[in-house]
């Protein structure tokens, strides 16, 4: 069966057919990993195991082409000599239509991540390239926290920047946005930045309603009044100001723990938060501090 390489799938078994395209023209596009191994073999399963995670990870960069060597001995035979085979599992990573590394035996994670982030690149922009891809899909908290990720390796970048300034909009942390618009140099102020900063201005615009201030000057009048504590909250949770809609929450629940639908609503809040944010852990803290 010819397994040309569709877009769905970077995992492809190799045959006298498919061959040429995969060590030649896909190699020009992509990182090739040609990975001779037996299904009979425990070794060349486990490793089979962590080519396909890679695969997921890496699918814009790589492509594992597997070669059953049972299956194809003479193809695998032929191809054995070029490469100088002496043991399975071992794998070939083809770039441009060459030989760029050899792994002989079985290999870990570890080594083959290493032998990968020669030839690929750096990690920042494969995450950066991971949080676009989770924009796509709409997951806005995996986008996030790739993005950091990014970020966090990389801060100078305008480009990483940007990208988290976006998905901070998308996620109402608009402080965090402004902030990191703030940074970006005036000689990298393009068409994307232009883009980004009106959608925060507007964001920020739309946070502040007249009704927002209206209920802030009431609770100001009638701090006591939990009921409008409760309105406020649920007005600046719309409006993604997140932290200020806690605070307010927790103004109640340290009069009344058991209040309406206070808790649970705090909860929600805090459960809404991208995994590691630091407003939830701050919060999570002020929660226990009055439970125990």
């Amino acid at each position: 069966m010819n397994m040309a390489i569709n877009s769905m799938s970077n995992i492809v078994s190799i045959n006298a057919q498919n061959l040429q395209q995969v060590l030649g023209e896909t190699s020009q596009q992509k990182l090739v990993l040609l990975n001779f191994f037996s299904p009979q073999s425990p070794e060349c399963i486990s490793q089979a195991a962590i080519l396909d995670k890679l695969a997921a990870e890496y699918s814009n960069y790589i492509v594992v082409a597997n070669l059953d060597c049972d299956a194809e001995q003479a193809l695998a035979s032929q191809l054995a000599q070029q490469v100088g085979l002496q043991t399975l599992p071992t794998l070939v990573l083809l770039k441009d239509s060459a030989p760029v590394d050899v792994l002989a035996g079985a290999q870990t994670e570890s080594q083959v991540r290493d032998a990968l982030s020669k030839h690929l690149p750096a990690q920042q922009d494969l995450l950066l390239e991971q949080a676009k891809q989770a924009l796509i899909n709409s997951d806005l908290n995996a986008a996030f926290t790739y993005a950091k990720q990014a970020y966090e390796l990389d801060s100078r970048n305008a480009r990483i920047k940007l990208v988290l300034a976006d998905i901070c909009i998308q996620i109402h942390k608009l402080d965090e946005a402004a902030a990191l618009i703030e940074t970006i140099d005036v000689k990298e102020q393009d068409a994307y930045f232009n883009n980004i900063k009106a959608k925060c201005e507007a964001a920020l615009e739309a946070t502040d309603s007249p009704q927002i201030k209206e209920l802030q000057e009431k609770v100001a009048k009638h701090p006591n009044e939990l009921d409008l504590q409760m309105q406020l909250s649920n007005l600046l949770n719309e409006a993604g100001r997140k932290e200020e809609a806690l605070e307010a929450l927790f103004t109640i629940l340290k009069k009344d723990l058991n209040y309406d639908e206070a808790k649970p609503n705090f909860l929600a809040i805090i459960a809404s938060l991208p995994d590691g944010d630091a407003l939830a852990a701050k919060y999570r803290r002020k929660l226990y501090s009055i439970l125990y």
